[in-house]
């Protein structure tokens, strides 16, 4: 580890070393909102172990002979109906928030992102930083509650690159910050202003997280209580006694039993039961994606007005906005203490 500028013979071939490295990582995304494209995403995201906890001998088939030539039309039928000038809206704000945050810590620090799963990879950008010098690298998946299925599978990844190599960075890893008090004031904030500012004032405010099987949650995976935690406190530093909170899990797969309430399930119950006016928002998604755009603001919306309601908004996650940027600056730089 070189802590201290090089001095070297005037012979000597160049070495890059000594600096500090970030990777924001989440979790990926097809390259294109097409079939194909579709069909190498889930390829490798439904055959992580960590993801689908099912022997690979009964789960392969299922997967190559039924769902990789099932799913990725329906699919890509979503992606399109989400896809900017930009791209896929995960990796464009992935990628605006390593740019924020590159401004925000400055020259001391390289920062880039990657795809746990599609382009750019954590292999591939974890080269990228050590080629550039980088000896010691805050590995960030960006998960606020921590499972098994995304933030152990992130330091997986960044293990089976490790084991690889001869010269081996120094890695940190961020720890997730479901109940941090930086990443809960961001949220009120940030989901204050944007109460504020909707056209009504809804009855019902909907915190929809991903859902994951409820097995997870009896082999011991804290993702759950994370979530619930989250919620509870959020609801605190929001301070909104006229608005009745409820916690739910969306975009359930397959026939396991998953953690409940369902989002899906809920916002139809919430209609037949007389609720108007309501909002959802996914405090544990760091940025906007599929399951936030098509899954909530545009399947939400409609399952909520056909079972009734009348007024639904969904809200955007933090994203690279003022809140959400403070709150990544101030977690990257109390992780990078020392190093820089």
């Amino acid at each position: 580890m070189t802590w201290t500028p090089q001095n070297l013979p005037a012979d000597h071939p160049p070495v890059a070393s000594g600096k500090v490295g970030v990777l924001v990582v989440n979790l990926g995304t097809p390259t294109a909102p097409d079939a194909p494209s579709v069909k190498r995403y889930l390829a490798e995201f439904l055959s992580d172990r960590r993801v689908i906890e099912i022997p690979s001998l009964v789960w392969q088939p299922i997967l190559r002979g039924i769902i990789l030539n099932t799913r990725p039309k329906k699919s890509a039928h979503a992606y399109q109906q989400v896809w900017t000038d930009e791209g896929s809206p995960l990796a464009a704000i992935t990628a605006q928030q390593a740019r924020g945050l590159q401004e925000r810590l400055g020259a001391g620090v390289m920062v880039d992102w990657a795809m746990r799963y599609g382009a750019p990879s954590i292999p591939d950008q974890l080269d990228k930083l050590m080629q550039a010098g980088c000896e010691r690298i805050l590995l960030a998946p960006l998960y606020p509650q921590y499972c098994a299925a995304t933030t152990a599978t992130v330091v997986d990844k960044a293990g089976d690159w490790l084991r690889e190599k001869r010269w081996q960075p120094s890695l940190r890893t961020l720890p997730p910050y479901h109940d941090d008090p930086t990443y809960i004031a961001a949220l009120a904030q940030d989901l204050g202003a944007q109460l504020d500012a909707l056209a009504f004032q809804p009855e019902v405010l909907l915190l929809s997280f991903h859902g994951m099987p409820a097995r997870t949650l009896e082999l011991g995976d804290p993702y759950h209580c994370h979530c619930m935690k989250t919620a509870r406190l959020l609801e605190a530093a929001l301070a909104r006694p006229s608005l009745r909170m409820v916690t739910t899990f969306q975009s359930r797969f397959g026939r396991a039993k998953w953690l409940e309430p369902a989002t899906d399930t809920v916002l139809e119950a919430e209609a037949k039961k007389g609720t108007k006016r309501l909002a959802i928002a996914a405090p544990g998604f760091s940025a906007d994606c599929l399951e936030t755009l098509e899954e909530l603001a545009i399947r939400g919306r409609e399952q909520f007005t056909e079972a009734g309601g009348e007024q639904f908004a969904a809200l955007s996650c933090l994203n690279a906005g003022e809140a959400g940027m403070a709150m990544l600056e101030a977690l990257m730089r109390r992780e990078l203490a020392g190093w820089f």
